[in-house]
Order: structure tokens, then C-alpha cells, then sequence
């Protein structure tokens, strides 16, 4: 299992959840967190936090010199580099608007944080899982099914248009096919972006996941061993509805981090 790992976005949900298979495996996890204060209650956290197995580093993946210091602090120990990045940046205060849906504050947090990462990501070129949403360019909003079309066209449009600009910049960094009529514009990606990320075709360590719409419910992998708990497929997938935080974590941490040379360089969806 990996020695090291830099945990963006990892206070809840599948960062979260990924993280503690990680801890249990036998990893050192450094989590980037806003409130260092989340995981004070925390009997899981604070047991690995005592035996030196999770590090806790205050900072705001907007701020680049924070995402600096975590990279620091997870190399910390021996002379080893960070074998993985888990970004799972995504809003938690999201607020609704009658007529927009849900709203991020600032509209490209997942973004900008992942513009930082790849500016201050060590020459060792880690291991990269990010969590992107199925629906976010224009050819997988269209392979959903028809209620979800209906939901994020509403719901979630705008924070959609962030994973989008995240989306734009793997395609840029990692030589996959991109459609220019999904451009975010300056709005959401700043104009010299391309200055702060790798060269295009040039970081390819790279596995980027795409969840179904997300539910809190137990994992049916591990609920039911030897059968299929999930559908992973390339791209965009027919009848994808829902999918459990809980089995997005198994298929990080127990499939696609054990088996990383079939992973690697892929952008995949994940569903029932």
C-alpha cells in the first residue's frame, strides 16, 4: 500500500471515507484541512493522529502556499516522495438560489484548488485521483439519464461548470480528448492557467473518476463479496443513476490504488 498520502478535500464524504481505508491499510495520510478542529472528535482520526499515521495541516487549498506546506508536511519521515494525491475538493456551504439552483462560493473552488496543486506538485510525480461528477461536459450531460439531465441542469449547473474547468485542465495536462465548445472561459479557469499546470500531454500519472449521483449508503462491494458490487466504465455509461460514497472509496482504495498500471491514465465513470 502506499507510504504516503496528500488527502485535498479528505474532512468528509469519499475523501473522507478513502482516507480511513488508507489509515487502516497502513498508510500515512496528510489531510489539507480549513478547520483542523473538524476531526477534534474524531476517535478514528485522532488514534492515527497519536501513533504519527495522520498529519493534520491548517490551509486553504485557494491559497497556494498552503497546498505548498501539505505537500511539505506529507513528505516528511524518510527520504521517500508522496506516492498519491486524493483531490476531492467540493463545497460544503453551497447555497440555493430559486432560479440558479445551488451556488458555490467562490464558483471555481474545485478549480482553483486543482490549479495550485499542479503548480506546487513535486517533480516525483505522484499518483493523482481526483473526483470529478458524470453530467459535467456537454457529451455526459447528455448520456444521463433523462431525470438527471433534468436535476444538474437545474440543481447543480453552476458547480458543474467548476468540475468542468478541473475537467478541461486533466484533459490539458493529461492529452485526452477535449471539445472546445466546453471551455469554462475566465470566469472559472484564469487566463494563464496553462503557465501553472504541467505542459499538455506531459502528467499522465493520473485517474479521474467520475461518480454517479451520490448517495450516504453502505457499500454493496463489500456488503456482498465476490458479486459486482459496481459498474466502472471509460467515459460516460448508459443508465448511470446512483452511486454510494461508500463504494466510490472501495473502487479508490481497494481497486484502483492496488491495481494502478490498469488505472492509470483513464477518466472513468462509476455506478450502479
Amino acid at each position: 500500500m502506499h507510504h504516503k498520502v496528500l488527502v485535498i478535500g479528505g474532512s468528509r464524504n469519499i475523501g473522507y471515507l478513502s482516507s480511513i481505508r488508507l489509515l487502516d491499510s497502513g498508510a500515512t495520510v496528510t489531510f489539507l484541512l480549513r478547520r483542523v478542529e473538524a476531526f477534534d472528535d474524531n476517535e478514528i482520526i485522532q488514534k492515527y493522529v497519536k501513533e504519527g499515521k495522520a498529519r493534520l495541516v491548517q490551509g486553504d487549498a485557494l491559497i497556494k502556499d498552503d497546498v505548498q506546506r501539505a505537500w511539505d508536511e506529507a513528505v516528511k519521515g524518510d527520504d521517500k516522495p508522496v506516492d498519491l494525491l486524493l483531490f476531492t475538493v467540493g463545497s460544503t456551504t453551497a447555497k440555493f438560489n430559486l432560479r440558479k439552483g445551488f451556488l458555490i462560493s467562490p464558483p471555481n473552488l474545485v478549480t482553483q484548488a486543482l490549479i495550485n496543486v499542479f503548480d506546487t506538485i513535486p517533480p516525483s510525480d505522484p499518483k493523482v485521483i481526483a473526483i470529478s461528477s458524470t453530467g459535467v461536459t456537454d457529451e455526459s450531460h447528455r448520456a444521463l439519464p433523462f431525470a438527471l439531465r433534468v436535476l444538474y441542469g437545474y440543481l447543480i449547473a453552476q458547480p458543474h461548470k467548476d468540475k468542468r474547468g478541473a475537467e478541461q485542465i486533466y484533459a490539458h495536462v493529461a492529452d485526452w480528448p477535449w471539445d472546445k465548445k466546453d471551455d469554462v472561459g475566465s470566469d472559472i479557469l484564469e487566463e494563464d492557467w496553462p503557465k501553472r499546470v504541467p505542459p499538455r500531454g506531459q502528467y499522465k500519472n493520473l485517474l479521474v473518476i467520475r461518480p454517479a449521483w451520490l448517495t450516504d449508503g453502505v457499500s454493496l462491494a463489500e456488503k456482498n463479496p465476490g458479486k459486482e458490487g459496481y459498474r466502472v466504465k471509460d467515459g460516460d455509461m448508459n443508465y448511470a443513476y446512483t452511486i454510494s460514497r461508500a463504494d466510490v472509496s472501495h473502487f479508490i482504495v481497494e481497486t484502483a490504488v492496488r491495481r494502478w498500471d490498469e488505472w492509470m491514465g483513464r477518466c472513468v465513470s462509476i455506478a450502479y
